[in-house]
This record gives structure tokens, C-alpha cells and sequence, in this order.
């Protein structure tokens, strides 16, 4: 349990956490999604694969996050690890945001400018997975935390759904401003409340242990049982880009009602992350992954019967109680799994696999469209049955990090 004295302290950092959670999310193009794919589907008139592509392409550098990771825990800037990264990350992707509302509207200047605003906000978000796994780790609140995170990230969707409608009806250079602002909002936060102990030298002692532990890990087969769990969860064929070219072609959405569908997914999701934070305490993470993975894989059939907007709004709403569930039981294993001392490299490494992961089932998923005259309805039957695949690999994950509750400790 907490002292007294430490209560504060950790109050502080769920407050900068939650900030960056939230300025790094809500102002990621694949959150102020309806925008750009307007923008490019309407204005720029490309196919259903180009457009996956920027929605894969844009977000690069979240692939490769532990490189700011481990940049960030072995190399101070002006003194700090996490402090002015935080504060430089913000001020570049606000002032790329801008830009981004004043390059030509053809494909390839939107692409480059987006991914460079989309490499800052990594930044950011390598600090807050950082200041996360520190405080999980020392307060023994992995699930928890997690759970708050993931509230954040639910909270962004709720509103990220209805505010990409209402931009989507607007001149692009709005969503320009309102990007920014809102990559901006740590800023002040991070400047005020983040105290940080000042540092000269490198830590050269946590690359070597990180050294150590992914040669150990490496050599492990549990490693690879996890890696084979993780490539049939996020490499799935997925249906993004196809779900929204089939509201708006076949079932004719307006941008605001796909909008105000991603809020109330949003919405449900806030219930799935908050009844996951009281599960995580009872049950071994183990169980709770099995829960997930199979209640996901049979929810995602709802879709079969995505055929009107009253379904539509039911469907979506079950996507986002039973997909949270399914994302916390990963984030909550890449928490526990992370070295102490690489905490941005570690948990930067696992977030990795996901976004690359996402970026490349969304563009298989339409590939299989375009090319090999795969339906809508085809890929969620796909998508089900690979990810009931991902029970194979449960068993083989390390007992240290499922055979436990989120309140026992390590």
C-alpha cells in the first residue's frame, strides 16, 4: 500500500500520464480519423488500399518506438530523461500540425508532413508508456494503471469519433488547428508539475542490463510463444478502411453519424476498461486473456449483421466493451514484462509489434478486397477465426507474468 507522503507524488504523475495519454491520442490522425479519409476519399479520390497505406505509413514511427525509448532512458536532454523530451515532442508535433494545414493537397505532401507530425507525438507517448511501467512497477498496479490508460485512450475515441464528423464538414486547415492545439495541451502540464532529479551523465548501466535482458529473452521459447500470440492478434486481416468505404458506399453514413458510431464505441469502452481494472484484481492474467481473446473472437461475427444503422449502433458499441477487454489483457502483460530501467525502450518495444501489427492487417484486409474479391462479410469471418487462433499461444506465455492477479505481488 501507499504511504502518506506517497500519495501525492503518484496523484502527480497519473495526472502527467493521463495528459500525455491524452495529447499524444486525441491528436493522432487515426483518432481524428474522418478528416483525412474524407480528404482523401472525396477531394484526392484514392482507392480503399492507398488510403490503408497512409493510415499505415503515417504512423512509422510508432513502429519504432523503443529507438525513442531507449534514447530516452540512456541519454539525458538538458538534464532529464523524461522532462524536456515531453516539452520539445509537444511544441514540434503542434508546429507540424499547422503545417500540415498549409501543404499542397496532393497525396505524397500530405503523407511526408503527417508523418513527421505523427514521429513527435511518439515522443510524448514514450515518456507517459514510460512514466506508466515506472509507477506499475513500484506500486505494484500494472492492471490498474493500465486500466486508467486505457480510459484515457477510450475517453479520446469518445470524443475523437463526433469532433472528426464535425471537422470532416469543414475546411481541413480547422483539423489543422485543432491538432495542434491539442498535441500542445502537455506542454504546460509537463512544464509545471513534472520534477524531475537533473542528470549529466548517460545511463549506461540500463542499456547494458537491456543488452542482457533481450539476449536472454531471445534465447527464450516463451519469448516466441508471446511474439506468435501478438502476430495473430494485431496481424490479423483487419476491415478498417474496408468498414468505412462500406458505410459510406453501401449503407450511405453521413461523416458525422460514422462519427458519433466511434463515440458510442468509445463510450461502452470506458465500461469495459473500468470492469477490467476490478477483474484484473481477482483473476490470474492468464484467465483474463483467455476471457478476452475468446469473447472477441465471437463478438466479431456480430458484424455479419452489420446491415442498417440501428445495427450499426448496437455492433459498435459491443466492439468496444469486448475489444477493450482483449487490448488491456495485452497492455497489461506488456507492463509486467518490461525491464526496470528500459521502461521506454521495454514497454516501446511491445507497442511496436502493435502498431505494426494494425497498420498492416488494415492493408491486407483491403488488399483481399481489391485483388482477390474478398466481401466486407468475408473478413470478419477471417478475422474471427484468426484471432481464436491466438488460444494456441496462452499456455506457453511465462508463468511469473500470467499465473497472477494484478494485486499479488511479483
Amino acid at each position: 500500500d501507499q504511504t502518506g507522503a506517497e500519495k501525492p507524488h503518484l496523484f502527480r504523475w497519473a495526472v502527467i500520464i493521463g495528459a500525455g495519454v491524452l495529447a499524444t491520442t486525441l491528436s493522432q490522425p487515426a483518432v481524428l480519423r474522418l478528416p483525412f479519409q474524407n480528404l482523401l476519399k472525396n477531394d484526392l479520390h484514392v482507392s480503399r488500399q492507398v488510403m490503408a497505406a497512409f493510415f499505415a505509413i503515417t504512423p512509422f514511427a510508432w513502429n519504432i518506438k523503443p529507438l525513442f525509448g531507449i534514447i530516452s532512458d540512456s541519454t539525458p536532454i538538458f538534464g532529464t530523461r523524461r522532462r524536456h523530451y515531453l516539452l520539445i515532442g509537444s511544441t514540434c508535433a503542434a508546429a507540424l500540425w499547422l503545417i500540415i494545414g498549409f501543404v499542397p493537397r496532393n497525396y505524397f505532401a500530405i503523407l511526408i508532413a503527417t508523418t513527421a507530425m505523427s514521429s513527435m507525438l511518439v515522443v510524448g507517448s514514450t515518456i507517459a508508456g514510460a512514466l506508466m511501467v515506472e509507477g506499475g512497477q513500484r506500486y505494484g498496479a500494472s492492471g490498474r494503471l493500465s486500466s486508467a490508460r486505457y480510459m484515457v485512450q477510450n475517453f479520446c475515441v469518445l470524443v475523437g469519433g463526433p469532433l472528426g464528423g464535425f471537422l470532416a464538414a469543414k475546411a481541413f486547415g480547422l483539423t489543422a488547428i485543432t491538432g495542434a492545439a491539442i498535441s500542445f495541451s502537455i506542454f504546460p502540464i509537463a512544464f509545471f508539475m513534472l520534477k524531475e532529479p537533473h542528470t549529466s551523465q548517460k545511463n549506461s548501466e540500463s542499456i547494458r542490463k537491456a543488452k542482457e535482458q533481450f539476449f536472454t529473452l531471445m534465447k527464450s521459447g516463451t519469448l516466441w510463444a508471446g511474439a506468435g500470440m501478438l502476430f495473430l492478434v494485431y496481424f490479423a486481416p483487419g476491415f478498417s478502411t474496408p468498414l468505412y468505404y462500406y458505410q459510406t458506399d453501401t449503407l450511405k453514413f453521413s461523416p458525422q453519424f460514422i462519427g458519433n458510431l466511434a463515440f458510442i464505441s468509445g463510450g461502452v469502452g470506458l465500461l469495459g476498461a473500468a470492469l477490467y481494472a476490478t477483474m484484473c484484481r481477482k483473476l490470474s492474467l492468464r484467465t483474463m486473456m483467455y476471457i478476452a481473446i475468446v469473447i472477441n473472437a465471437v463478438f466479431t461475427l456480430t458484424y455479419l449483421f452489420y446491415t442498417s444503422a440501428t445495427r450499426a449502433m448496437f455492433i459498435e458499441a459491443q466492439g468496444g466493451f469486448v475489444g477493450t477487454l482483449a487490448e488491456l489483457a495485452m497492455m497489461d502483460m506488456a507492463v509486467r514484462a518490461t525491464p526496470k530501467g528500459c521502461e521506454g525502450m521495454g514497454f516501446s518495444l511491445m507497442m511496436s509489434v502493435r502498431n505494426t501489427g494494425l497498420g498492416v492487417s488494415d492493408i491486407l484486409g483491403s488488399r483481399l478486397i481489391e485483388h482477390y474479391h474478398f466481401t466486407f462479410f468475408n473478413l470478419v469471418w477471417l478475422n474471427a477465426g484468426t484471432t481464436a487462433l491466438v488460444l494456441i499461444a496462452v499456455p506457453f506465455l511465462p508463468k511469473i507474468l500470467m499465473d497472477r492477479s494484478d494485486s499479488t505481488p511479483a
